[in-house]
């Protein structure tokens, strides 16, 4: 008797500890996402549906479960070995039953164990919900989770691989980070921006030069980069008469009209400026006004698509590259033999 009472006892706590390992499914999807599902009519929610209706119930039941199989197993080990031992032997299963299934190849089995039945569960509940509100308890809710950082909401969109396209991941990341970028992080720097003296003669030599530069506008410097006099556009050269056209100098053509930004403004403020100026191309300068390079419209579009836009005058995919391979070639700026950097 009492070898059958402790190999009761035996297999109860091997049922224990799988009942206990089991994790009741339940959506994977919010309830926001069920209803819009199921109103369009997707049939491929309803197992979704059923399980979250019923996963009160069936944590209920869990529980239940639990505690009935506990309290048996409990009454075996006294039956076999008396009040004493029986009671030490519980409190010693029941230190480390929860070690027990938490191993994931219990975890494992269990839950395949729970799969199989699962579907016959779900009916059972579905028919008996009625008399099963008595052992109902308290279940824990499932709301719908609210982010606290945009860093949390661009985790969320990494791990939304398959719900989104890698071209909308990468917008809607380019636009998490736009308002934390600045000017000086996309702008051309002054060592690669293409320019053209206010004294030069429009002949066909420079136009040709303007020409396979790929670009409509160009900086007017009236002797160096830090003096920036004006703007000189392709289309403004096409209207100058044909017969002063080779002898016509650039500040003769250019636009006066120069707008500036400083590096250290967002992109967001350089976006709201480019559509206030109805300007295409800002010089930027430091704090002490001093030119540090060009930013236009098309880099400020690129940064908030998360993307290049390029088309058959694009020489380079990145002049910012450009700028530091240059910087570390020995025809630098402000670069030579004797030259020390303090």
């Amino acid at each position: 008797m009492i070898i059958f009472q402790t190999l009761l006892a035996v297999l109860i706590f091997v049922v224990v500890v799988l009942v206990v390992s089991v994790t009741p499914r339940r959506s994977r999807y919010s309830s926001f996402e069920l209803s819009r599902r199921t109103n369009v009519g997707d049939s491929a929610v309803d197992l979704e549906v059923r399980r979250e209706a019923a996963y009160e119930d069936i944590v209920s039941i869990h529980r239940v479960l639990q505690a009935v199989l506990l309290v048996i197993f409990v009454v075996c080990l006294i039956a076999a070995f008396g009040w004493f031992f029986g009671i030490i032997t519980a409190i010693a299963a029941s230190l480390i039953y929860g070690k027990m299934a938490a191993a994931k190849v219990v975890h494992r089995r269990s839950q395949q164990l729970y799969d199989r039945y699962e579907a016959a569960m779900l009916a059972f509940v579905e028919r008996y919900r009625d008399y099963l509100s008595w052992v109902r308890t308290i279940t824990p809710t499932n709301p719908s989770p609210k982010l606290a950082s945009r860093e949390e909401l661009r985790e969320l969109v990494v791990q939304s691989a398959g719900v989104v396209t890698p071209d909308e991941a990468a917008l809607i990341t380019a636009s998490l980070d736009f308002d934390d970028k600045l000017v000086s992080d996309i702008m051309t720097p002054k060592s690669v921006v293409d320019t053209i003296s206010r004294t030069e003669i429009l002949g066909p030599l420079v136009l040709d030069d303007l020409h396979k530069t790929g670009h409509s506008r160009f900086p007017v410097i009236d002797g160096d980069i830090d003096h920036i006099v004006g703007m000189l556009y392709l289309r403004d050269v096409l209207t100058l008469d044909g017969s002063k056209k080779h002898t016509a100098k650039v500040e003769s053509a250019m636009s006066k009209h120069v707008f500036y930004i400083r590096q250290d403004h967002t992109l967001s403020q350089a976006l709201k400026a480019f559509l206030k100026t109805h300007h295409h191309l800002f010089v930027v300068i430091n704090e002490y006004r001093e030119t540090v390079g060009i930013v236009t419209l098309e880099d400020t579009i690129e940064a908030l698509l998360g993307k290049r836009i390029l088309d058959e005058f694009d020489a380079h995919d990145d002049m910012r590259a450009v700028a530091e391979r240059n910087a570390s070639s020995s025809k630098a700026p402000n670069r030579s033999a004797g030259s020390t950097d303090v």
